[in-house]
């Protein structure tokens, strides 16, 4: 076999170094992928997979992408879970002696890309970081997009159901870990569905993390970030940026101060509640009117961690009824907003070095209509910004980059004419080069007497002076012959050789140094990123406070009052999300009160009545109280709750192979040991994935527990009509059901809430809107018929014993009871008939007709 090529072995060499990513080497105008990498490539992005060195015996599987067009493909396959390792061309190549020296410039993970074209404007990029000892653990994540940067600590309950819950929020695309931590929780890691479309990666525990941060951040102490005392949040904060600083090869990239979240300053909510309240998904979608990129950032963050500070409430509050009353100003504000581009990212990409022309464009028009809209806003202080060094730092973006500047920057067309001396006659040369020539060649010909001199050009010789070979003799001294074809003399000069240098290198030139002035106007900019990412927090408050009050007027959302009492009134609530799914003013308003004296609800009534609309809407209504939104309701007075939890749903866990009953206790399990007399808990049918009087038994110790240890404000919805006993012995509990409504065979589920157990399922009502076969419907009513006999026996067997569902052929064969369609017409016709309103010969009329029915027609 043929010894390698240089090239060949200069590759197998840096990809020694990176054998767990995609190595885009770039070669010329093409960043190419070879052997394995190559057939990767191949499959997942659609390329053509070519072979090199083939007739040397080396069959190298290759495919290759366009450097102009390569973030795309990057993008496509970080998308699906891989490691890129990004490798360039860092010596210019007609300086290069030997080969060209080539080196790995930036490593890209689904966590940590940096092209934002590529990403959903409305959603953080987290990369998370998870460190764990003994029962502590604590959980970092970032956005190398922005430099968001925030952390959490959990010192106790279950670890992993916590993450799972932060998971849920922050919906990461890459999670970093020690081998050793994963192990510990691999089982979990493996059957939780939630990790699915999260990249885990393994990374090592900086030593003294302390220290680390504080040269990070060059600061003395860690005591502004609140991290003074947080071991863990120390550890976790710095395996991330040491994980980031070794993938951007030493790059500059954004990076704000560490936010330190609490429990003690936010809302906990449950992995089961983000799900099954859809809060990032419908309920942001409801909420999201923003008119910025980053606004729409900003309220899914609020949604993640809604308050428990009632001062910072109220403060958001006062915004969003300002701007539910002052209806033309909030008009204007959004209209001016809807002019402001993504200003995080574009700072993001100024130290990321990806900015281009069109990103500084962006930014100018940002700063314009951030300038109007604090002239807008000026006399209510909503909006604070140094005038000067905006107008002045937009001044300049305006009278120096080109509106139609390129998205590249190695291409020139950035700047203005005007900007530069140097860099206007080197366009002048660039576009005029041909009038230039043409000046030349006249000159020439009028000098020498060669009417039919021309100048020409080939990547041979350049530019040169074509004389036939009749006009031979008349060719001046001074020329240079360079070639001499059958029929005429090739000649240079000189001026031509001159001119062609500056044609030529006229292009190379405006390129090299419109990016150095390009480099140095950004520059400029960066120097006031910290007053650009505050005027950016400002404006993201604004959009989301706008498009609060912009809902709360659309769809008549109230004003609660949050309260530190212990307390929850809601009067006239709605369900945020149903109610936008059907008619304007159809949905069925209902209440609801706790206080300290009555704090759990037993609620009670058949399946599609509403009951699990009902408490998903007590629960999102305090979750948009908390994130200072106005809410769905006629009034709401809402005392601060601390954490919400829900069990919600009966489905199979079949992902982890886990059923219904297993997961619901598990979920449980946590809610009580977690719960405070300040939470808020929505259960529904407990206890139902096992058999009767187990999850009766079940259902009711739960309630007691609740009631007795924790008293968090509960609502318990159950078919098991036997919970509202609970009511005569537990002093908290109240008793509800959703009301119904029968008319004749009909069953009108009315979805309102009202006081009192429900006294029927409704079951086989239900079932029969479901549209089961008659045959069913029929066979259900008879087994409900004998087992509506045996109450008697069911409340005995309530007290220890095991009722029989089903008894002997020949019981049953004696206790059913059937009728036929001639008897079902008569049991009909006597329901419906009025009595009172008949007279006694009308009714023996109507008896002797009954009985000729029953009798087949016949007649006494």
């Amino acid at each position: 076999m043929a010894s390698e090529t240089p090239l060949m072995t200069q590759y197998k060499e840096i990809k020694e170094e990176y054998q767990n990513a995609i190595l885009l080497f770039r070669l010329g105008d093409f960043y190419e992928m070879f052997f394995e990498d190559a057939k990767i490539a191949s499959k997942e992005l659609g390329l053509t997979l070519t072979s090199r060195n083939r007739e040397k015996g080396q069959d190298v599987p290759l495919a290759g992408v366009p450097y102009h067009s390569v973030a795309s493909y990057v993008a496509k396959l970080l998308e699906k879970g891989y490691t890129v390792a990004v490798c360039d061309q860092v010596e210019d190549p007609k300086a290069a002696k030997g080969i060209v020296k080539r080196e790995v410039t930036r490593v890209l993970t689904p966590g940590t890309q940096i092209d934002v074209d590529y990403l959903d404007g409305k959603s953080n990029q987290y990369l998370m970081s998870f460190v764990c000892k003994e029962e502590k653990a604590a959980i970092a994540y970032f956005d190398i997009t922005t430099g968001e940067f925030r952390v959490r600590e959990f010192e106790e309950g279950n670890i992993f159901y916590q993450l799972l819950g932060e998971l849920g929020k922050v919906n990461p695309k890459e999670l970093i870990l020690e081998e050793e931590v994963y192990r510990t929780y691999q089982d979990d890691f493996e059957k939780y569905p939630d990790f699915s479309g999260v990249k885990i990666n393994f990374c090592q525990n900086v030593r003294q993390a302390e220290s680390y941060l504080k040269d990070c951040y060059h600061i003395l102490s860690l005591e502004s970030f609140g991290l003074e005392q947080k071991v863990l949040a120390q550890q976790a904060c710095a395996n991330i940026l040491d994980y980031v600083t070794k993938l951007q090869k030493g790059q500059e990239f954004p990076l704000m101060n560490i936010s330190l979240l609490s429990n003690q300053e936010t809302m906990e909510l449950n992995r089961s509640g983000q799900k099954n309240l859809e809060i990032f998904g419908a309920l942001f979608s409801i909420l999201d009117l923003c008119k910025t990129s980053m606004g729409s950032r900003y309220l899914k963050r609020l949604l993640q961690n809604p308050l428990l500070d009632i001062s910072k409430i109220r403060k958001r509050q006062d915004y969003v009824e300002f701007f539910t009353k002052e209806v033309l100003l909030r008009e204007e504000v959004r209209e001016l907003l809807s002019e402001v581009y993504d200003l995080e990212r574009i700072i993001g990409k100024i130290q990321l070095s990806t900015v281009n022309g069109r990103d500084i464009v962006a930014l100018g028009k940002s700063l314009q209509a951030a300038l109007l809209l604090e002239k807008q806003l000026r006399s209510y202080s909503m909006l604070q910004m140094n005038r000067e060094i905006f107008s002045k730092l937009q001044e300049e973006i305006a009278n120096s980059i080109s509106s139609e500047a390129p998205f590249s920057i190695r291409e020139g067309g950035i700047f203005r004419t005007s900007y530069h001396k140097e860099l206007d006659e080197l366009r002048h040369i660039a576009s005029s080069g041909k009038e230039i020539l043409l000046e030349i060649e006249a000159r020439e010909r009028e000098k020498t007497g060669i009417k039919t001199l021309k100048i020409k050009y080939n990547k041979v010789f350049g530019y040169f002076i074509e004389v036939s070979k009749a006009n031979e003799h008349l060719v001046p001294s001074h020329y240079i012959r360079k070639q001499t074809l059958v029929n005429s003399e090739r000649y240079i000069v000189e001026e031509l050789k001159e001119y062609e240098d500056r044609i030529l290198n006229a292009k190379t030139k405006i390129e090299n140094l419109e990016y150095y002035l390009f480099q140095e106007f950004v520059g400029k900019i960066k120097e006031k990123k910290e007053e650009l990412l505050e005027l950016a927090k400002q404006l993201s408050f604004l959009d989301v406070m706008t498009s609060f009050a912009q809902v709360a007027i659309q769809k008549s959302y109230v004003r609660p009052e949050v309260l530190e009492e212990d307390i929850l009134e809601i009067r006239g609530g709605r369900h945020p999300i149903v109610e936008s799914l059907i008619p304007k003013g159809s949905y069925v308003k209902n209440d609801l009160y706790f206080d300290r004296t009555e704090r759990m609800m037993v609620l009670t009534g058949p399946n599609m009545s509403g009951k699990s609309t009902y408490m998903k809407q007590i629960a999102l209504i305090i979750i948009l109280a908390q994130v200072g939104s106005f809410v769905p309701a006629d009034f709401a007075k809402i005392g601060i709750v601390d954490k919400i939890f829900t069990r919600i749903g009966a489905s199979d866990d079949l992902l982890t192979g886990q059923s219904t009953f297993m997961v619901e206790m598990s979920e449980v399990a946590n809610i009580v040991h977690n719960a405070t007399e300040k939470s808020f808990i929505i259960l529904d049918e407990i206890g139902r994935g096992t058999s009767t009087f187990d999850g009766i038994s079940i259902a009711t110790a739960i309630t007691e527990y609740i009631h007795s240890h924790i008293r968090a404000k509960t609502i318990f919805a159950t078919h098991y009509h036997e919970l509202t006993e609970l009511e005569k012995k537990l002093e908290l509990v109240k008793n509800y059901r959703i009301e119904v409504r029968e008319r004749g065979k009909e069953v009108l589920f009315l979805r309102e809430i009202v006081q009192g157990g429900a006294d029927k399922s409704y079951g086989i009502e239900v079932a029969k809107l479901s549209g089961l076969p008659q045959s069913i419907l029929k066979r259900s009513k008879q087994i409900l018929s004998r087992l509506e006999k045996q109450k008697a026996l069911v409340e005995k067997k309530m007290q220890g014993e095991q009722m029989m569902l089903f008894q002997s052929e020949e019981m049953e064969e004696e206790e059913e009871v059937e009728f036929h369609i001639e008897e079902q017409s008569v049991l009909e016709e006597i329901r419906n008939v009025s009595i009172e309103q008949m007279t006694p010969l009308q009714a023996l009329v109507l008896l002797q007709s009954l009985k000729g029915k029953l009798s087949g027609g016949k007649h006494d």
